[in-house]
């Protein structure tokens, strides 16, 4: 990050939000958002919303609310569109994912659901087996697909005369890709586009599309989409901010909390059993091997990164890490995450910590999706182009630059956060080491 701060331009006009995916996640932060705008919800969970901001001293009692502080979109500028591989539109879509209570927050923005509409997915059933829909582009080959969605961009952003535009991927978990030639260079990924390269997954089109646009692209599932490098790159030198990857709700969340807590006190791990059930459509997707692989490999590595058992193999060289996804339909979005950790402590001797997490899985994406949108937004405006790892805090698997480890303690990825909005408005950075207050004395 450069030391001379940025020149933020403000938000003036319209932002679009173009959401890839109108499931449950998309539906719900829709509706939210539709709600804070009426004065009928709160948009808890949101740090861009309902955080303040220390700036200077404790005892300076300067604490904006973020909102106030940073030039963020209003809420009230937004406008929404989505591409969803079922025809439903976004009241219907919310009332099929059973998120919310109908009668108290669906139907009194009812109108506004009912005008999102989503456009024809770029789908291939290749990539997500265990989805079957028709509001699909059909059997059209990699090249058109990409056309088709750069058309709907700027066909959205011509019709609903938006001023900035940011793309966020709300969708299904694809199936495991690692990184290979066609991702390399910017030669070897058009000449695997015009091929129907299998290693060319939808996500990657729509990451392609949006940094050919000049669209931020935030990931929120764990497929590769924008992490390889040569949209790394070709983010980086167009100027276009992107993030990811995969919202961190549920028990990723206690983990990047419990973690760092046994780290920082030295105590020992053996082994850490998670299992999660849940019924909505992310769950049945992931009951196909291959997508859950996608979803395990951004899960697993999330211990070894904070733990660190190269520097203490004592404490943390031998963990036996086990995940586990199971659907169970009748559960909805309504996920249980149960976790079984066995730590030891002084001498070895052996203690166990045992977690149940009932959570609703897009009741805690929906405040990330938001902020996210928000912050992707206020980067692209601080030309702060390419990989924004100070929004780690939202992922599972924080994309960083080539080389480095990601930092996956909740809390230090909160200071990181704040830290770069005070760099962005020429504000102190706070070190919380606060010998001012005694050598003062």
């Amino acid at each position: 990050m450069p030391s001379q701060r940025p020149v933020v331009a403000p938000a003036e006009g319209k932002l679009g939000v173009l959401t890839v995916g109108l499931g449950a996640v998309a539906s719900t932060l829709i509706a939210g958002v539709e709600l804070t705008k009426r004065g009928l919800g709160k948009p808890i969970g949101s740090l861009a919303q309902m955080d303040t901001i220390r700036l200077g001293k404790r005892t300076d009692g300067r604490n904006p609310l973020i909102k106030d502080f940073v030039p963020l979109a209003r809420l009230e500028d937004i406008e929404w569109g989505a591409w969803d591989p079922f025809p439903d539109d976004a009241y219907v879509a919310a009332q099929r994912a059973g998120v919310l209570e109908g009668p108290k927050h669906i139907e009194g923005i009812a109108d506004t659901l009912r005008e999102i509409r989503p456009m024809k997915a770029a789908f291939d059933r290749q990539y997500v087996k265990k989805i079957d829909a028709e509001n699909t582009l059909g059997t059209i080959n990699k090249r058109q697909m990409l056309q088709a969605i750069r058309e709907d961009i700027n066909r959205f952003r011509d019709e609903k005369k938006v001023d900035r535009l940011v793309m966020i991927w709300c969708a299904s978990t694809e199936i495991f890709i690692e990184p290979g030639p066609a991702h390399m260079n910017l030669e070897a990924f058009e000449k695997a586009i015009d091929a129907n390269d299998p290693s060319i997954a939808p996500s990657m089109l729509y990451a392609y599309a949006a940094i050919l646009e000049g669209v931020p692209f935030a990931n929120g599932a764990p497929n590769l989409a924008v992490d390889t490098p040569v949209l790394r790159q070709l983010a980086t030198e167009k100027k276009v901010a992107i993030s990811g990857k995969d919202f961190k709700t549920g028990q990723t969340l206690m983990k990047t909390v419990l973690a760092p807590m046994l780290r920082a006190r030295m105590l020992g791990l053996s082994g850490w059993y998670s299992t999660n059930i849940l019924g909505n459509r992310d769950g049945e997707v992931l009951d196909d091997p291959d997508n859950f692989k996608t979803k395990e490999e951004s899960k697993l590595g999330v211990l070894e990164d904070i733990l660190q058992p190269d520097k203490f193999p004592d404490l943390y060289g031998n963990v036996f890490h086990k995940v586990r996804i199971n659907y169970y339909p009748p559960r909805g979005d309504n996920k249980e995450g149960w976790d079984n950790i066995d730590i030891f402590g002084w001498l070895g001797y052996p203690m166990q910590i045992k977690v149940d997490f009932l959570c609703r899985d897009s009741i805690l994406a929906a405040p990330l999706a938001l902020d996210l949108v928000l912050f992707m937004d206020l980067a692209q405006r601080a030309g702060l182009g390419g990989i924004q790892e100070w929004l780690s805090f939202y992922y599972k698997s924080p994309q960083v630059a080539p080389g480095l480890t990601p930092e996956h303690d909740l809390f230090v990825q909160l200071a990181k956060l704040k830290n770069t909005l005070r760099w962005m408005m020429g504000e102190e950075q706070i070190t919380h080491l606060g010998r001012e207050y005694y050598d003062e004395a």
